[in-house]
């Protein structure tokens, strides 16, 4: 698998092949998705890269807090299907799910490392948050939200399943009627909607993204970092009591749709710009 995913046991990131940039100062450590040529859109290498430096942060003492922000008009469009190393193989239609299987539980670990991170995560959402870019929002503490934001989980209308369990996250939020809704139909979602549903704790014009959500961040790392850190180690312990399990049943549908030949017909009916014509196998 690794010959046409990603080289997983690299711990460094190329010059020039940023997908994400990492700075630290004055006790806030921020994460800047840095494509915005490609609408920041996610691959094997951005998941690579985000828990190497999700590490980096984790054993950092001068980090109280995190900000997850990114460059351009979107957030993260979505999986960059461009990418290089992006479709997993196998000798038999067996060995390819499997091979997918075992990619999304690593994806589920990396991600992990993240929203597992003791300091508090804060992200900054502007434009497109779509997809795997609206499941990475998913797994901050706290969401600050441009008017402009736009949300969807489009994966059904491609044949293929919610990859990191974003739909699970809304699940928790807002609900298992929204999450259904959501995940099922594909439709977007504005700001204020997102907010409605407890999917966004804060709304602000663009203009004020920046500066309002550092200001969140800053105020959380602000407080003392012993009781910031119990306060989010208790709350995610009581919210994700059932998420292991439930992720381990995504990586499997994950990995049963991406080596179906709906998913197939998924990406050529939306590379062709027509409907899909899925048949269930």
């Amino acid at each position: 698998m690794r010959d046409t995913v990603i080289d997983t046991i690299s711990t460094e990131i190329a010059e020039g092949e940023e997908r994400i940039r990492l700075e630290v100062a004055d006790g806030l450590a921020v994460l800047t998705l840095c494509r915005p040529d490609k609408l920041n859109g996610w691959s094997w290498e951005s998941t690579r890269q985000l828990g190497l430096l999700a590490d980096r942060i984790r054993f950092d003492a001068s980090v109280r807090a995190v900000l997850l922000r990114a460059e351009g008009r979107a957030f993260c469009a979505g999986i960059d299907v461009s990418a290089p190393g992006g479709a997993v193989t196998g000798g038999s239609p067996a060995e390819r799910t499997r091979n997918y299987y075992e990619g999304i539980r690593w994806v589920h670990e990396r991600f992990a490392v993240l929203a597992r991170l003791p300091q508090p995560v804060v992200a900054a959402v502007q434009g497109y948050c779509l997809g795997f870019g609206f499941e990475l929002a998913l797994m901050a503490d706290v969401r600050v939200a441009a008017e402009d934001a736009v949300f969807a989980l489009p994966e059904a209308g491609l044949g293929v399943a919610v990859d990191a369990g974003g739909d699970l996250r809304i699940a928790r939020e807002a609900g298992a009627g929204w999450a259904k809704y959501l995940a099922l139909t594909g439709r977007r979602i504005d700001a204020a909607t997102a907010q409605r549903l407890h999917l966004v704790q804060l709304v602000v014009p663009g203009g004020e993204l920046e500066a309002a959500s550092r200001s969140v961040a800053r105020e959380i790392a602000a407080n003392a970092p012993l009781a910031v850190q119990g306060i989010k180690r208790a709350i995610d312990g009581y919210a994700d009591a059932a998420l292991p399990a439930a992720l381990d049943r995504v990586a499997m549908t994950a990995a049963l749709t991406l080596t179906s030949e709906d998913c197939r017909e998924g990406y050529s009916a939306k590379a062709a710009r027509r409907p899909p014509r899925f048949s269930g196998g």
